[in-house]
């Protein structure tokens, strides 16, 4: 019998840790979209105050950088879960929005919330 967890069709390719299952892992599926160290705290940040202006973002957001911030909202864009709206206006206007797929993370960040909250009281009651 043999052992082994990876099918014959799975693409895998070596990396510096180990192996690394391409395109068969709904896991890895999400974190291309949502992953990184802003992506989900923008998407918070929108969904608290739908449209959002793109000043706003960027006050709210105080310690990413404008061209992170701009490179972050155009891959969400891209992968449709923002959406931007311009608007020919003297100053330009730029707002975001979610999609409805965008408003199907709603529940994942609570969860996420849920779980930080419960993990710092957690934490309090260990020390």
């Amino acid at each position: 019998m043999k052992n082994d967890t990876n099918d014959d069709d799975q693409l895998v390719i070596k990396t510096e840790n180990g192996f690394f299952l391409e395109d068969n892992c709904p896991m890895t599926n999400a974190l291309d979209i949502i992953g990184g160290k802003w992506k989900l705290m923008l998407l918070n940040k929108i969904r608290e105050e739908c449209p959002m202006r793109f000043g706003v973002l960027r006050k709210k957001m105080q310690y990413i950088t404008q061209a992170t911030l701009t490179a972050q909202l155009k891959e969400l864009e891209r992968d449709g879960i923002l959406l931007r709206t311009a608007y020919a206006e003297s100053p330009p206007r730029v707002e975001y929005k979610l999609t409805e797929l965008g408003k199907t993370l709603i529940p994942i960040m609570d969860a996420l919330c849920d779980w930080g909250n419960n993990y710092c009281q957690m934490k309090k009651s260990i020390k």
